[in-house]
């Protein structure tokens, strides 16, 4: 029988809340700034990794974005996807649904082309690895809503890559019926609709609320705030809907795993899942995020097992697909318990 930690790091996995550029590891970054012949403010991945002192979303973005410069060319998208898939795969995730953010490139000038066709080749040659995957494009929701239905047309000629759309960014003051309009395009053009409904941020149980009713989300990406709602938990509970918590991300930007809820959604049966957001920021991957899910809720391996069930569950993968993964997992954890 395997220790929790050997457990843990041996299990199945699948990512659903991943953010490609939150991939983008301090050493890439020198490499595709020397290659595009670009400055960064910064001469050593120590002052880069220092700089990762973050309290807040906001706080966050800055730097966030700020890392997103070095990255222009096709190739460049490609680099920061496999240097992902080598990643994950050491850690036996095995399916992996990916958020990428072109309005991040194209206001820079950067050809949404580059974009997708550099993450879809990642995602294709993952395969090699053992990684399955599918890509998300996200809305900035700090942008307009005229923005975001342009991008939805920037991404027709690629529909065919892209499985979803999804809402990310600062949340503040950025409703979800903002974007009303393009989730109801989307959805006309046969997109999965999922949305970021960030952590303890002002008016987020209502934030929830529209999603859920007013946008018709299918999942909601973070969301730990439903607990405060009777309401919004019978509906998520009725609809059998998936949530995607980041505990290491909620560390850094609430100083709360938010751990205890996740184990609160579990007892109530809620297809909570855990994931890592930004992983080369917040400076874990999804072995280490589902570590830190465990130590501070006193997880159980039947639980930390049922946190890969619901996310294989929760999919978009086809259902072939899924059934595949899950034996999997069964055969893992009959093993392993």
């Amino acid at each position: 029988m395997a220790g929790m930690e050997a457990f843990i790091e041996g299990i199945p996995k699948a990512e659903l809340h991943l953010h490609i550029e939150g991939t983008l590891e301090p050493q890439l970054k020198f490499d595709l700034a020397a290659r595009n012949k670009l400055e960064l403010p910064y001469e050593t991945v120590e002052e880069v990794i220092a700089g990762y002192d973050f309290d807040s979303l906001t706080s966050f973005l800055v730097g966030y974005y700020e890392g997103m410069g070095v990255l222009i060319e096709e190739e460049d998208f490609y680099d920061l996807g496999m240097e992902y898939f080598r990643k994950v795969a050491s850690q036996n995730l095995i399916y992996a649904e990916i958020f990428f953010d072109p309005q991040g490139h194209t206001s820079r000038g950067v050809p949404f082309a580059n974009v997708i066709n550099g993450l879809h080749r990642a995602r294709v040659d993952a395969s090699q690895l053992g990684v399955d995957a599918q890509l998300i494009m996200c809305f900035l929701r700090d942008m307009s809503a005229e923005s975001a239905m342009e991008t939805l047309e920037q991404a027709e000629p690629y529909k065919d890559l892209i499985i979803g759309v999804g809402l990310d960014s600062d949340e503040r003051d950025n409703p979800p019926l903002k974007f009303e309009e393009v989730y109801r395009r989307a959805r006309e053009q046969g997109y999965r609709l999922t949305m970021h409904c960030d952590v303890d941020q002002p008016n987020t149980t209502e934030h929830i609320r529209q999603a859920l009713f007013d946008i018709g989300v299918e999942r909601i990406d973070h969301g730990v705030n439903l607990l405060d709602d009777e309401t919004l938990i019978r509906e998520v509970l009725d609809r059998e809907m998936g949530l995607t918590i980041c505990p290491v991300s909620n560390v850094y930007v609430v100083q709360n795993s938010k751990a205890a809820e996740l184990k609160q959604m579990l007892d109530m049966g809620i297809r909570a899942t855990v994931n890592s957001d930004d992983p080369a920021y917040f400076l874990a991957y999804m072995t280490e995020n589902m570590e830190l899910a465990q130590s501070d809720a006193d997880l159980s391996k039947d639980e930390v097992a049922q946190l890969s069930r619901n996310a294989f569950t929760i999919s978009w993968a086809p259902e072939e697909d899924k059934q595949r993964y899950i034996r999997q997992l069964d055969e893992y954890v009959a093993a392993n318990t």
